[in-house]
């Protein structure tokens, strides 16, 4: 199998700008590599964000998106033993980190405390001083450390949105111990939320949906979901006033946080996984009588990544998708804009 050093891919090439068919560089195999004949790749909200520079200056354009990576090993290095040609493999939001930090030898990569920090997946410098970019492309080369290995009963274009919405959900559900006799509610139907529905009824919890509307509700229960609110109904937050052990807010949106806290039950925590633009207003009172938590969760390291993929080939679950094929990435960001997808757009990399 010869090597990859130039290969297809949909890059952004300014900030704002539409993306657009180009070639990138990929690098020869190392000794530890492995050569990832992408099949499908994830849109993710972070990607929209990161192309329109929403979140500071948006880096160095030309930007590939794309770290919900779904794949084929097509060829190893001369080191590698975790994986031979033709395994279905998956690559999240990171392709590297320090490996030396205290969090990186407890498998916590995505908490990197080394001096650059975990090496995303794109818009990020790998090791050997180049642009990353990710996964909206033909092929990828990473170390073998940090691919993940995908379950034969998960279709690989449905597993591909589990890199990064599904492990977004599944880290704070299990660090939190979400499972029989917990209530859990997830803020937001979408295609963090439609994963966070569904593996939390898979780890035995009482589930809730907190959405703007009730227009999603048949989809909710659908997909494991015990209950129902619309939160742009004031009943709502009077009626479930301290009934939660934990929330997960999926939403990008500017929500009144304090009215949520207010949801909680006595030493109950507000996980906070969707990425505002713009800082959140909490008022210590919302915290201070019941003695609650607000935090953050940010994807999960390596083991629990392939701990997420196993619960999900043992439990049946993958995404709600719809595949599109590469000409279609620009009007698909659109319509995540307008929340008209069902649950997570897929890109079908032969398109490229």
């Amino acid at each position: 199998m010869t090597t990859h050093t130039s290969v297809a891919a949909y890059a952004a090439p300014a900030p704002k700008a539409p993306l657009e068919r180009t070639t990138i560089p990929r690098r020869e195999l190392g000794a530890h590599d492995i050569l990832i004949d992408i099949k499908y790749a994830g849109i993710c909200h972070s990607d929209i964000h990161t192309v329109r520079a929403e979140w500071g200056d948006g880096g160095n354009f030309p930007i590939v998106p794309g770290h919900e990576i779904a794949g084929v090993v097509a060829g190893t290095g001369s080191a590698v033993t975790r994986y031979q040609v033709g395994d279905r493999v998956g690559v999240g939001c990171f392709v590297d980190s320090c490996r030396e930090c205290e969090n990186c030898r407890n498998g916590l990569q995505q908490y990197c405390t080394g001096e650059s920090g975990n090496i995303g997946t794109y818009n990020a410098v790998g090791r050997d001083g180049q642009p990353t970019y990710g996964g909206y492309s033909t092929h990828l080369v990473v170390d073998e450390n940090y691919a993940l290995r995908i379950p034969d009963s998960i279709p690989l274009d449905a597993a591909a949105p589990l890199l990064c919405a599904g492990i977004t959900l599944y880290s704070p559900l299990a660090h939190w111990k979400a499972g029989p006799g917990k209530k859990v509610a997830v803020v937001g139907l979408g295609g963090l939320g439609h994963m966070g529905v569904k593996i939390a009824h898979a780890m035995g919890a009482e589930v809730t949906v907190l959405s703007q509307s009730l227009r999603k509700k048949d989809d909710g229960l659908r997909l494991g979901a015990d209950h129902y609110y619309a939160t742009s109904d004031p009943a709502t937050f009077e009626a479930l006033a301290g009934s939660f052990d934990l929330i997960l807010n999926t939403v990008s949106a500017d929500l009144d946080i304090n009215a949520y806290l207010g949801l909680l039950r006595t030493d109950g925590t507000l996980v906070q996984v969707g990425a505002p633009e713009k800082p959140l207003a909490i008022a210590p009172f919302a915290l201070i009588p019941g003695r609650k938590s607000f935090s953050g969760s940010m994807i999960g390291g390596i083991p629990e990544t392939q701990e997420m993929l196993d619960f999900c080939g043992e439990h049946g679950l993958a995404a709600d998708i719809e595949v599109i094929s590469a000409d279609k990435i620009n009007e698909a960001y659109e319509r995540v804009l307008a929340s008209d997808v069902r649950y997570r757009f897929v890109i079908d990399t032969a398109t490229i």
